[in-house]
Protein backbone atom coordinates (compact mmCIF):
# COMPACT_ATOMS: atom_id res chain seq x y z
CA UNK A 1 0.00 0.00 0.00
CA UNK A 2 1.40 3.40 -1.01
CA UNK A 3 2.42 5.74 1.80
CA UNK A 4 0.35 8.84 2.42
CA UNK A 5 1.94 12.18 1.52
CA UNK A 6 3.63 13.62 4.61
CA UNK A 7 2.16 17.09 4.09
CA UNK A 8 -1.31 15.56 3.72
CA UNK A 9 -0.74 13.53 6.89
CA UNK A 10 -0.08 16.72 8.87
CA UNK A 11 -2.76 18.68 7.00
CA UNK A 12 -0.44 21.50 5.89
CA UNK A 13 0.59 23.04 2.58
CA UNK A 14 3.92 22.14 1.00
CA UNK A 15 5.27 25.61 1.75
CA UNK A 16 4.29 25.47 5.44
CA UNK A 17 6.66 27.19 7.89
CA UNK A 18 8.35 25.47 10.84
CA UNK A 19 5.79 26.98 13.24
CA UNK A 20 2.88 25.74 11.11
CA UNK A 21 4.39 22.24 11.01
CA UNK A 22 4.90 22.21 14.75
CA UNK A 23 1.35 23.41 15.50
CA UNK A 24 -0.16 20.84 13.16
CA UNK A 25 1.97 18.06 14.67
CA UNK A 26 1.12 19.03 18.23
CA UNK A 27 -2.61 19.04 17.50
CA UNK A 28 -2.58 15.65 15.78
CA UNK A 29 -0.25 14.06 18.34
CA UNK A 30 -2.62 15.10 21.10
CA UNK A 31 -5.58 13.72 19.14
CA UNK A 32 -4.09 10.30 18.37
CA UNK A 33 -1.86 9.75 21.40
CA UNK A 34 -2.22 6.15 22.76
CA UNK A 35 -2.96 7.39 26.27
CA UNK A 36 -6.02 9.16 24.93
CA UNK A 37 -7.06 6.25 22.71
CA UNK A 38 -6.35 3.04 24.69
CA UNK A 39 -6.78 -0.06 22.55
CA UNK A 40 -7.57 1.94 19.38
CA UNK A 41 -5.32 0.43 16.68
CA UNK A 42 -6.40 3.00 14.07
CA UNK A 43 -5.39 5.87 16.38
CA UNK A 44 -2.08 4.13 17.10
CA UNK A 45 -1.39 3.82 13.37
CA UNK A 46 -2.30 7.47 12.79
CA UNK A 47 -0.03 8.49 15.68
CA UNK A 48 2.89 6.64 14.09
CA UNK A 49 2.18 8.22 10.69
CA UNK A 50 2.02 11.73 12.21
CA UNK A 51 5.33 11.21 14.04
CA UNK A 52 7.02 9.84 10.91
CA UNK A 53 5.79 12.76 8.80
CA UNK A 54 6.88 15.37 11.33
CA UNK A 55 10.27 13.73 11.84
CA UNK A 56 11.03 14.20 8.14
CA UNK A 57 9.49 17.64 7.56
CA UNK A 58 10.97 19.32 10.65
CA UNK A 59 14.48 18.49 9.41
CA UNK A 60 15.56 20.87 6.62
CA UNK A 61 17.77 18.29 4.84
CA UNK A 62 15.22 15.48 5.07
CA UNK A 63 12.44 17.83 3.94
CA UNK A 64 14.45 18.96 0.91
CA UNK A 65 15.10 15.33 -0.04
CA UNK A 66 11.42 14.47 0.42
CA UNK A 67 10.25 17.46 -1.63
CA UNK A 68 12.50 16.33 -4.48
CA UNK A 69 12.16 12.54 -4.41
CA UNK A 70 9.13 11.82 -2.24
CA UNK A 71 9.15 8.62 -0.16
CA UNK A 72 11.77 7.16 -2.49
CA UNK A 73 14.33 9.42 -0.78
CA UNK A 74 14.22 7.17 2.30
CA UNK A 75 13.87 3.74 0.74
CA UNK A 76 16.64 1.17 0.60
CA UNK A 77 17.73 1.42 4.25
CA UNK A 78 19.61 4.74 3.93
CA UNK A 79 20.67 6.48 7.08
CA UNK A 80 18.72 9.63 6.33
CA UNK A 81 15.25 8.09 6.54
CA UNK A 82 12.52 8.71 9.07
CA UNK A 83 13.73 5.84 11.21
CA UNK A 84 17.07 7.58 11.85
CA UNK A 85 16.24 9.41 15.06
CA UNK A 86 12.51 9.45 14.30
CA UNK A 87 9.57 7.34 15.42
CA UNK A 88 11.27 4.05 14.62
CA UNK A 89 14.36 4.90 16.69
CA UNK A 90 14.97 7.35 19.51
CA UNK A 91 11.73 9.38 19.68
CA UNK A 92 13.69 12.48 20.61
CA UNK A 93 16.39 12.16 17.92
CA UNK A 94 15.77 15.49 16.20
CA UNK A 95 15.46 17.62 19.32
CA UNK A 96 11.90 18.73 18.51
CA UNK A 97 9.94 15.90 20.12
CA UNK A 98 11.14 16.62 23.63
CA UNK A 99 10.04 20.23 23.46
CA UNK A 100 6.64 19.31 22.06
CA UNK A 101 5.94 16.55 24.61
CA UNK A 102 7.04 18.93 27.35
CA UNK A 103 4.43 21.44 26.22
CA UNK A 104 1.75 18.76 25.72
CA UNK A 105 2.12 16.94 29.02
CA UNK A 106 3.74 19.56 31.25
CA UNK A 107 6.76 17.46 32.07
CA UNK A 108 9.33 20.22 32.52
CA UNK A 109 9.39 21.97 35.86
CA UNK A 110 9.85 25.72 36.27
CA UNK A 111 11.14 27.52 33.19
CA UNK A 112 13.24 24.69 31.76
CA UNK A 113 11.03 24.30 28.75
CA UNK A 114 11.10 27.94 27.71
CA UNK A 115 12.50 28.91 24.37
CA UNK A 116 16.25 29.19 24.41
CA UNK A 117 16.72 27.46 27.79
CA UNK A 118 18.92 24.41 27.33
CA UNK A 119 17.83 22.19 30.23
CA UNK A 120 21.16 20.42 30.50
CA UNK A 121 23.12 23.67 30.85
CA UNK A 122 20.57 26.04 32.45
CA UNK A 123 21.10 28.59 29.67
CA UNK A 124 18.79 31.57 30.04
CA UNK A 125 15.70 31.91 27.91
CA UNK A 126 15.62 34.14 24.83
CA UNK A 127 13.40 37.20 25.21
CA UNK A 128 11.43 39.36 22.77
CA UNK A 129 10.66 43.05 22.99
CA UNK A 130 8.67 45.20 20.56
CA UNK A 131 9.79 48.71 19.58
CA UNK A 132 7.71 51.10 17.47
CA UNK A 133 9.46 53.81 15.48
CA UNK A 134 8.42 56.52 13.02
CA UNK A 135 9.11 56.38 9.29
CA UNK A 136 11.61 59.20 9.71
CA UNK A 137 13.50 57.16 12.32
CA UNK A 138 13.49 54.16 10.01
CA UNK A 139 14.98 56.36 7.29
CA UNK A 140 17.71 58.04 9.34
CA UNK A 141 18.38 55.34 11.95
CA UNK A 142 17.78 55.76 15.64
CA UNK A 143 18.89 54.83 19.13
CA UNK A 144 16.17 53.67 21.51
CA UNK A 145 16.24 53.08 25.25
CA UNK A 146 14.09 50.11 26.28
CA UNK A 147 13.16 48.65 29.65
CA UNK A 148 12.95 44.87 29.78
CA UNK A 149 11.67 42.87 32.77
CA UNK A 150 13.93 39.82 32.98
CA UNK A 151 16.08 37.59 35.18
CA UNK A 152 19.56 38.91 36.00
CA UNK A 153 22.49 37.42 37.87
CA UNK A 154 22.07 37.50 41.63
CA UNK A 155 24.60 39.92 43.16
CA UNK A 156 24.42 38.28 46.58
CA UNK A 157 25.93 35.01 45.33
CA UNK A 158 27.53 36.16 42.05
CA UNK A 159 25.23 33.77 40.22
CA UNK A 160 26.49 30.62 41.98
CA UNK A 161 23.21 30.09 43.82
CA UNK A 162 25.14 29.24 47.02
CA UNK A 163 25.20 31.12 50.28
CA UNK A 164 28.44 33.04 50.66
CA UNK A 165 29.25 32.80 46.93
CA UNK A 166 30.73 29.31 47.44
CA UNK A 167 30.77 27.79 43.98
CA UNK A 168 32.02 24.51 45.49
CA UNK A 169 28.91 24.08 47.67
CA UNK A 170 27.15 21.97 45.03
CA UNK A 171 26.43 18.26 45.33
CA UNK A 172 25.40 15.63 42.81
CA UNK A 173 21.61 15.45 42.50
CA UNK A 174 20.33 12.22 44.04
CA UNK A 175 17.13 12.20 41.96
CA UNK A 176 18.90 11.88 38.58
CA UNK A 177 22.35 10.80 39.82
CA UNK A 178 23.86 13.82 38.09
CA UNK A 179 22.40 13.07 34.65
CA UNK A 180 20.08 16.08 34.68
CA UNK A 181 17.25 13.98 33.26
CA UNK A 182 14.89 11.27 34.48
CA UNK A 183 12.87 8.73 32.52
CA UNK A 184 9.28 7.58 32.80
CA UNK A 185 7.15 5.08 30.88
CA UNK A 186 4.16 6.60 29.08
CA UNK A 187 2.16 4.17 26.97
CA UNK A 188 4.65 2.42 24.75
CA UNK A 189 7.04 5.42 24.91
CA UNK A 190 9.94 5.88 27.28
CA UNK A 191 9.78 9.60 27.97
CA UNK A 192 12.91 11.43 29.05
CA UNK A 193 12.35 14.66 30.93
CA UNK A 194 14.34 17.31 32.76
CA UNK A 195 15.00 16.41 36.37
CA UNK A 196 12.54 18.42 38.53
CA UNK A 197 14.95 18.50 41.49
CA UNK A 198 18.04 20.05 39.86
CA UNK A 199 16.41 21.67 36.83
CA UNK A 200 18.64 19.72 34.46
CA UNK A 201 22.00 20.81 35.89
CA UNK A 202 22.69 17.48 37.60
CA UNK A 203 23.74 19.25 40.80
CA UNK A 204 21.99 20.69 43.83
CA UNK A 205 23.16 23.28 46.37
CA UNK A 206 23.50 22.32 50.02
CA UNK A 207 23.15 25.87 51.37
CA UNK A 208 21.21 27.90 48.77
CA UNK A 209 21.46 31.68 48.59
CA UNK A 210 18.67 33.30 50.60
CA UNK A 211 18.17 36.07 48.02
CA UNK A 212 17.69 33.94 44.88
CA UNK A 213 16.76 30.65 46.61
CA UNK A 214 19.63 28.87 44.86
CA UNK A 215 18.70 29.86 41.30
CA UNK A 216 21.63 32.24 40.89
CA UNK A 217 19.34 34.84 39.34
CA UNK A 218 16.63 37.29 40.39
CA UNK A 219 13.87 39.20 38.63
CA UNK A 220 14.68 42.78 37.71
CA UNK A 221 13.95 45.38 35.05
CA UNK A 222 16.93 46.17 32.82
CA UNK A 223 17.50 49.32 30.78
CA UNK A 224 19.17 48.75 27.41
CA UNK A 225 20.12 50.95 24.45
CA UNK A 226 19.22 49.58 21.02
CA UNK A 227 20.81 50.94 17.85
CA UNK A 228 18.37 50.84 14.94
CA UNK A 229 20.19 51.08 11.60
CA UNK A 230 19.13 53.43 8.81
CA UNK A 231 16.90 51.74 6.24
CA UNK A 232 15.34 49.25 8.67
CA UNK A 233 11.99 47.85 7.51
CA UNK A 234 8.78 47.09 9.36
CA UNK A 235 9.02 43.58 10.87
CA UNK A 236 12.82 43.57 11.14
CA UNK A 237 14.18 41.64 14.13
CA UNK A 238 17.40 42.78 15.83
CA UNK A 239 19.30 40.25 17.95
CA UNK A 240 21.19 41.36 21.06
CA UNK A 241 23.41 38.44 21.98
CA UNK A 242 23.59 37.61 25.68
CA UNK A 243 21.02 40.26 26.67
CA UNK A 244 18.23 37.79 27.37
CA UNK A 245 17.36 36.02 30.61
CA UNK A 246 20.29 35.14 32.89
CA UNK A 247 21.19 31.45 33.05
CA UNK A 248 20.81 29.25 36.09
CA UNK A 249 23.73 29.39 38.52
CA UNK A 250 26.12 31.22 36.25
CA UNK A 251 25.12 29.50 32.99
CA UNK A 252 25.17 31.64 29.79
CA UNK A 253 22.40 34.18 29.30
CA UNK A 254 19.92 33.92 26.44
CA UNK A 255 19.51 36.48 23.67
CA UNK A 256 17.15 39.42 23.33
CA UNK A 257 15.24 39.83 20.06
CA UNK A 258 13.92 43.32 19.35
CA UNK A 259 11.01 43.36 16.89
CA UNK A 260 10.74 46.63 14.96
CA UNK A 261 7.41 48.02 13.80
CA UNK A 262 7.14 51.24 11.77
CA UNK A 263 4.17 53.54 12.27
CA UNK A 264 2.16 54.55 9.19
CA UNK A 265 3.03 58.05 7.92
CA UNK A 266 0.58 60.83 7.12
CA UNK A 267 2.27 61.64 3.79
CA UNK A 268 4.56 58.84 2.68
CA UNK A 269 4.15 55.18 1.86
CA UNK A 270 7.14 52.86 1.62
CA UNK A 271 7.75 49.92 -0.71
CA UNK A 272 11.19 48.46 -0.04
CA UNK A 273 13.74 51.17 -0.70
CA UNK A 274 11.29 53.30 -2.70
CA UNK A 275 8.90 55.82 -1.23
CA UNK A 276 5.64 57.22 -2.60
CA UNK A 277 3.78 60.48 -1.95
CA UNK A 278 0.31 61.27 -3.32
CA UNK A 279 -0.07 64.87 -4.48
CA UNK A 280 -3.57 66.23 -5.27
CA UNK A 281 -3.69 68.80 -8.10
CA UNK A 282 -6.43 71.23 -8.97
CA UNK A 283 -8.08 70.52 -12.29
CA UNK A 284 -6.68 73.74 -13.70
CA UNK A 285 -3.14 72.90 -12.51
CA UNK A 286 -3.30 69.53 -14.22
CA UNK A 287 -4.73 71.02 -17.42
CA UNK A 288 -2.41 74.01 -17.70
CA UNK A 289 0.72 72.52 -16.15
CA UNK A 290 3.09 74.19 -13.76
CA UNK A 291 5.28 73.21 -10.82
CA UNK A 292 4.67 71.96 -7.29
CA UNK A 293 6.95 71.68 -4.28
CA UNK A 294 6.85 68.33 -2.49
CA UNK A 295 8.45 67.21 0.78
CA UNK A 296 11.10 64.49 0.93
CA UNK A 297 11.59 61.93 3.72
CA UNK A 298 14.85 63.57 4.83
CA UNK A 299 12.94 66.77 5.61
CA UNK A 300 13.94 68.57 2.42
CA UNK A 301 11.94 69.88 -0.53
CA UNK A 302 11.91 69.03 -4.22
CA UNK A 303 10.36 70.96 -7.09
CA UNK A 304 8.41 68.82 -9.57
CA UNK A 305 7.42 70.15 -13.02
CA UNK A 306 3.86 69.19 -13.95
CA UNK A 307 3.31 69.08 -17.73
CA UNK A 308 0.05 70.38 -19.20
CA UNK A 309 -2.61 67.70 -19.51
CA UNK A 310 -1.40 65.61 -16.55
CA UNK A 311 -3.87 62.89 -15.57
CA UNK A 312 -4.75 61.15 -12.30
CA UNK A 313 -2.36 58.22 -11.83
CA UNK A 314 0.59 59.85 -13.60
CA UNK A 315 3.72 59.66 -11.48
CA UNK A 316 7.05 61.41 -11.50
CA UNK A 317 10.31 59.85 -10.33
CA UNK A 318 12.88 61.59 -8.15
CA UNK A 319 16.06 59.50 -8.24
CA UNK A 320 17.91 58.82 -4.99
CA UNK A 321 15.22 60.44 -2.81
CA UNK A 322 14.03 57.16 -1.30
CA UNK A 323 15.28 55.01 1.58
CA UNK A 324 18.79 53.82 2.20
CA UNK A 325 19.26 50.15 1.40
CA UNK A 326 20.18 48.37 4.64
CA UNK A 327 23.94 47.78 4.96
CA UNK A 328 24.54 49.54 1.62
CA UNK A 329 25.35 53.00 0.28
CA UNK A 330 22.58 52.72 -2.33
CA UNK A 331 19.30 54.61 -2.06
CA UNK A 332 15.89 54.04 -3.55
CA UNK A 333 13.75 56.53 -5.44
CA UNK A 334 10.78 58.70 -4.60
CA UNK A 335 7.65 58.65 -6.73
CA UNK A 336 5.20 61.55 -6.83
CA UNK A 337 1.74 60.19 -7.69
CA UNK A 338 -0.77 62.69 -9.10
CA UNK A 339 -4.48 62.78 -8.20
CA UNK A 340 -6.50 65.40 -10.15
CA UNK A 341 -9.13 66.93 -7.89
CA UNK A 342 -12.57 67.95 -9.14
CA UNK A 343 -13.61 71.38 -7.74
CA UNK A 344 -16.53 71.59 -5.31
CA UNK A 345 -18.71 74.39 -3.91
CA UNK A 346 -18.40 76.50 -7.05
CA UNK A 347 -19.24 80.19 -7.08
CA UNK A 348 -21.64 81.50 -9.71
CA UNK A 349 -18.75 82.93 -11.72
CA UNK A 350 -16.77 79.66 -11.56
CA UNK A 351 -19.78 77.69 -12.69
CA UNK A 352 -20.35 80.12 -15.56
CA UNK A 353 -16.74 79.73 -16.71
CA UNK A 354 -16.90 75.92 -16.52
CA UNK A 355 -20.15 75.83 -18.47
CA UNK A 356 -18.54 78.04 -21.10
CA UNK A 357 -15.54 75.69 -21.15
CA UNK A 358 -17.79 72.63 -21.47
CA UNK A 359 -19.64 74.26 -24.36
CA UNK A 360 -16.39 74.72 -26.24
CA UNK A 361 -15.02 71.22 -25.53
CA UNK A 362 -16.98 69.65 -28.35
CA UNK A 363 -15.38 72.02 -30.83
CA UNK A 364 -11.93 70.62 -30.05
CA UNK A 365 -11.87 66.87 -30.47
CA UNK A 366 -8.47 66.52 -28.79
CA UNK A 367 -9.28 68.05 -25.39
CA UNK A 368 -10.43 64.78 -23.73
CA UNK A 369 -9.03 61.94 -25.88
CA UNK A 370 -9.53 59.19 -23.29
CA UNK A 371 -13.14 60.11 -22.63
CA UNK A 372 -13.96 60.46 -26.31
CA UNK A 373 -12.21 57.18 -27.10
CA UNK A 374 -14.15 55.35 -24.39
CA UNK A 375 -17.56 56.54 -25.53
CA UNK A 376 -16.67 55.79 -29.15
CA UNK A 377 -16.06 52.19 -28.09
CA UNK A 378 -19.35 52.16 -26.17
CA UNK A 379 -21.17 53.31 -29.33
CA UNK A 380 -19.50 50.58 -31.38
CA UNK A 381 -20.49 48.02 -28.74
CA UNK A 382 -24.14 49.03 -28.81
CA UNK A 383 -24.16 49.22 -32.62
CA UNK A 384 -22.86 45.66 -32.69
CA UNK A 385 -25.82 44.57 -30.55
CA UNK A 386 -28.24 46.38 -32.85
CA UNK A 387 -29.33 48.88 -30.23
Amino acid sequence: MAKKDYYETLGVARGASEDELKKAYRKLAMKYHPDRNPGDKAAETSFKEVNEAYDVLKDAEKRAAYDRFGHAAFEGGGGGGPGAGGFGGNPFGGGGFEDIFAEMFGQFGGGAGRRGGGAATGRGADLRHAVEISLEEAFAGSRKTIRVPTSVQCDACDGTGAEGKASSAQQTCTTCAGAGKVRAQQGFFLIERTCPTCGGTGRVIKNPCKVCQGAGRVQRERTLNVTIPAGVEDGTRIRLSGEGEAGLRGAPAGDLYVDISVRPHALFQRDGANIYVRVPLRMTQAALGGAVEVPTIDGGRSRVTIPAGTQTGDQFRLRGKGFSVLRSAARGDMYVQVAVETPQNLTARQRELLEQFEGEVGQNGNSSPESEGFFAKVKDFWDGLGR
